[in-house]
């Protein structure tokens, strides 16, 4: 257990060096996001070429090819509206909307596998929507137009974890994982080759090879985590990510979380952890439910 948190804690931290890398040369070298969303996916296949294909990372193509398609391009979309957003907000507003996601996964997943919740829960997601809209401040405020691609982002992302929930059944996680960037190879290659700018410093390259270091680390540590311990008792690590990203915001870019930022992420992660604890309450109750059926059916007089 240990461990997988460790893990978790260390996955937080590759996804913000993800992102503060991809606001360094989209804001400040100015580079086209279209390339640099390029460049993730691109390196992103070279870390799984070099890392993890030896260890039968293999993609293969049958009916559940297209499924793995479509959730490749939600990564896409969150990726594109994601570093556009970043381009123009700070670290920390950018997370604090995005905490938004884990609650979008409860609310889509009615609707989407059949997994309704109760008005508990249902409480806490209208909550977690409060707590974005303290972020945004709309009417006392301008309210920044990217904030709304990160909104985009969010709900793509949730949408992409659905179906990595879906695809779980039939998929291993490796090969699930091989689909995202080539995929994201494929489809970016055209716009990233059209708005592409030489970089004018060498030390770019790096900083483009580190986005597809720090993005496939992230996730296959995330994978591996949960591997060693349930989503319940990882999921409130994830909020490590306002540490981080506010750190790295202070250092690399001046910037100091505002007190709106603070208090609507503060709602934002209480709404979520309430709605784990509601989640864990309902495992429970049902884990003590099939218990009561197999000690009954155990003990049943024979006919």
């Amino acid at each position: 257990m240990v461990k997988a948190i460790g893990l978790m804690v260390l996955a937080t931290l590759c996804i913000a060096a993800l992102d503060t890398t991809a606001k360094y040369l989209t804001d400040t070298h100015k580079l086209p996001v279209a390339q640099v969303v390029w460049m993730r996916f691109v390196w992103h296949v070279v870390f799984s070429a070099v890392f993890l294909w030896p260890f039968a990372l293999r993609p293969r193509c049958d009916r559940r090819s297209p499924r793995q398609v479509v959730r490749s391009c939600l990564m896409i979309v969150t990726t594109a509206l994601n570093f556009i957003a970043l381009k123009y907000l700070q670290l920390d507003q950018n997370i604090a909307i995005f905490f938004l996601m884990p609650l979008l996964v409860a609310a889509l997943s009615g609707p989407l596998l059949g997994e309704w919740v109760g008005w508990h829960r249902a409480s806490a997601i209208f909550a977690g929507f409060i707590g974005v809209l303290v972020v945004m401040h709309p009417g006392i405020g301008d309210v920044h137009w990217a904030m709304l691609f990160t909104l985009g982002a969010t709900f793509g992302y949730a949408l992409f974890n659905i179906a990595t929930r879906y695809l779980a059944a039939y998929d291993p996680p490796a090969v699930t994982q091989t689909y995202t960037p080539l995929v994201g190879v494929l489809i970016m290659t055209p716009p990233g080759l059209l708005y592409w700018q030489w970089p004018d410093q060498w030390w770019v390259w790096l900083l483009f090879a580190s986005l597809g270091f720090w993005g496939g680390l992230g996730h296959w540590i995330i994978i591996l985590a949960h591997r060693l311990a349930p989503a319940n008792v990882l999921a409130p690590y994830i909020y490590l990510g306002l540490i981080w990203m506010s750190a790295f915001g202070f250092v690399i870019f001046d910037h100091v979380p505002t007190w709106w930022t603070i208090a609507g992420a503060a709602i934002v992660i209480l709404a979520g952890l309430y709605l784990l604890a509601r989640e864990r309450i309902a495992e429970d109750r049902e884990r003590k439910r099939g218990a009561a059926r197999s000690a009954g059916a155990e003990f049943e007089p024979p006919q």
